[in-house]
């Protein structure tokens, strides 16, 4: 049905009506709360919109009339565009259609979308349902959104990097070695595979090259690593006795109050790493950690493991541990990475170049 045609229909012009008095009463909420009112008034849009396309034989160009009705009649609103509109549809749809375990969506959102849906901005929302597959993955995104005040930057680069399927999927021994519900946050927040696509290195890297990488992309790291993890040093010097030890990374958790001792490898995993890392961070336990700090935790990054070996290897390990294995997309040839200057060469030459720059005499 034609834009003109739709005009003439009664029962349509009496939805329209009744469209902009719901804009109207958002328009008053948003005094309040911007945010959650408008996402309120496109989910009952998107859901009118739907029913009105099953029911009302308008056809399918009255979205477009519906887009000029709208913006005529609210010129300092932006999200009346046809292209808006269609996604508001899509949004609403999205939730209503797709199924978990045999239950439908719409029973999920009735218990939790003004709590979830309605408390993050719509550019993130539109991000999710362009990007997620499922609502149990839309849902896990919209969740940690929340949590951590991700940008749309950061939200983006999560779901491209898979967060949902990686997140919680490490090997570990938590459910023995700590308290509930401690185990279960810890658990939750240990990844598998790690994704370090900001770091480049050539194929028969080391793992001080690894370490090396790592820190000079700490703020990328920290990302990856999750919220609440300060960077405190690489190569921490720990003395046991009359030996001397060195951690590959340490770091503290601000929200769990405890050491995380990371310890990297190049090769797959084997027992012996864990039996290391215990040490290690019985030596953080005894040594760094003081009054009112949790337990340390231990987090073992290889290249690659058996899942079985790194379940009996833990097993009767006392210090609570996960194994995961990382994941880099970015890697040099070994012809070109030999060709490249090394950091220390770099910070010479400038070094030099620094020393040999004329002086000049500001006095005259």
């Amino acid at each position: 049905m034609a834009g003109n045609e739709v005009l003439k229909n009664s029962s349509y012009v009496e939805w329209i009506k009744e469209i902009k008095e719901k804009v109207r009463r958002a328009q008053l909420k948003a005094v309040v709360a911007v945010n959650s009112a408008v996402l309120e008034f496109y989910w009952e849009l998107g859901a009118d919109i739907i029913e009105k396309q099953k029911s009302a034989k308008w056809g399918s160009g009255f979205l477009t009339q519906m887009s000029r009705d709208l913006m005529s009649e609210f010129p300092d609103v932006k999200g009346f565009s046809e292209p808006n509109l269609r996604f508001v549809k899509r949004w609403y749809d999205f939730y209503n259609i797709t199924k978990i375990n045999s239950v439908t969506a719409c029973d999920q959102i009735a218990k939790i979308q003004e709590k979830l849906l309605f408390q993050i901005p719509w550019g993130h929302n539109r991000i999710i349902v362009t990007k997620c597959k499922a609502i149990d993955e839309a849902f896990f995104y919209v969740q940690k959104t929340i949590e951590n005040n991700w940008s749309r930057t950061i939200l983006t680069h999560q779901i491209e990097s898979g967060l949902f399927k990686r997140e919680g999927k490490a090997i570990s021994n938590f459910s023995k070695t700590l308290p509930s519900p401690s185990s279960n946050l810890v658990q939750e927040m240990i990844k598998d595979p790690y994704n370090f696509d900001f770091v480049t290195l050539s194929k028969s890297f080391s793992e001080k090259e690894l370490e090396q990488s790592l820190t000079d992309q700490i703020t990328k790291f920290l990302l990856e690593l999750g919220s609440g993890f300060a960077y405190i040093g690489k190569q921490v010097p720990i003395k046991v006795g009359e030996r001397e030890f060195f951690i590959d990374l340490l770091f503290y958790h601000t929200k769990l109050h405890c050491y995380f001792v990371v310890e990297l490898k190049t090769v797959e995993f084997e027992p012996e790493h864990a039996g290391k890392l215990n040490f290690y961070i019985k030596a953080v336990d005894m040594l760094i950690r003081k009054d009112g700090d949790n337990p340390t935790i231990g987090i073992l990054l290889c290249k690659n493991k058996d899942k079985l070996v790194a379940e009996y290897s833990l097993s009767d390990i006392n210090k609570p541990i996960g194994v995961s294995e990382y994941k880099l997309t970015q890697q040099l040839p070994e012809s070109l990475k030999n060709e490249l200057p090394s950091i220390k060469e770099i910070e010479s030459k400038l070094s030099r170049k620094k020393q040999n720059a004329p002086q000049t005499n500001s006095s005259k």
